[in-house]
């Protein structure tokens, strides 16, 4: 695999498969999305998501009116045309449970680019449907950067496919303050601010799904 982490990029092919992603959300799923409101305008933040499904990203991009850059997992980038489709969509790679420093640090430098970094905290998908413990990487990276945490839920009960009812929630911005970062090295601050937004993610999966 290779990916320049040198300079970072937003490319307009994300806005031209997202016209096909509607197509494919609307044929597919049952989706309900709740608080779209909640997705600043404008200016850098970091979109934290629980994570069930490889579509998961589809499914959000879907619901939400800015670009998002996804960090996903490296294997999805080890065969050259599948990473070339995935760079092109705004993707970029890390290596899990590594401590990635250049992924790390495009991550920083979307953020504070003004785009919108999109990031599953838990590091993988939940086999049952609920929200688990998250890693620190989002929680670095907001430290990093001072940036706010848009935090989103997926909730179904089933394995997607054909007719699978979704609802997506976009919950209220977490800003930086609020996380209550003062020391430079400090792994308890980490884990506090991890728990704090895989909190709020999990607050608004446990609404369960929207009633029409």
């Amino acid at each position: 695999m290779s990916f320049d982490y040198s300079k970072v990029k937003e490319y307009g092919t994300y806005d031209a498969v997202r016209g096909l992603a509607k197509i494919v959300c609307k044929k597919r799923y049952n989706i309900t999305y709740v608080g779209q409101e909640n997705i600043p305008s404008e200016g850098g933040f970091i979109l934290a998501c629980n994570h069930q499904d490889a579509l998961d990203p589809l499914v959000i991009a879907n619901g939400c009116k800015r670009v998002i850059h996804f960090m996903a997992k490296e294997e999805l980038f080890e065969k050259p045309v599948i990473a070339g489709f995935l760079k092109r969509l705004n993707a970029f790679p890390v290596k899990r449970g590594d401590g990635d420093m250049s992924a790390l640090k495009y991550a920083r430098n979307v953020v504070e680019n003004g785009w919108v970094l999109g990031i599953f905290p838990e590091g993988t998908r939940s086999k049952d449907y609920k929200p688990t413990r998250g890693k620190s990487g989002v929680a670095l990276i907001a430290k990093q950067t001072g940036a706010d945490i848009l935090p989103v839920s997926i909730y179904t009960d089933e394995q997607y496919k054909k007719g699978t009812r979704l609802t997506v929630r976009f919950g209220k911005i977490i800003k930086s303050e609020e996380l209550s970062f003062l020391e430079d090295h400090s792994a308890k601050e980490l884990r506090a601010a991890s728990k704090r937004i895989m909190g709020d993610i999990t607050a608004l999966w446990e609404e369960g799904h929207c009633e029409k």
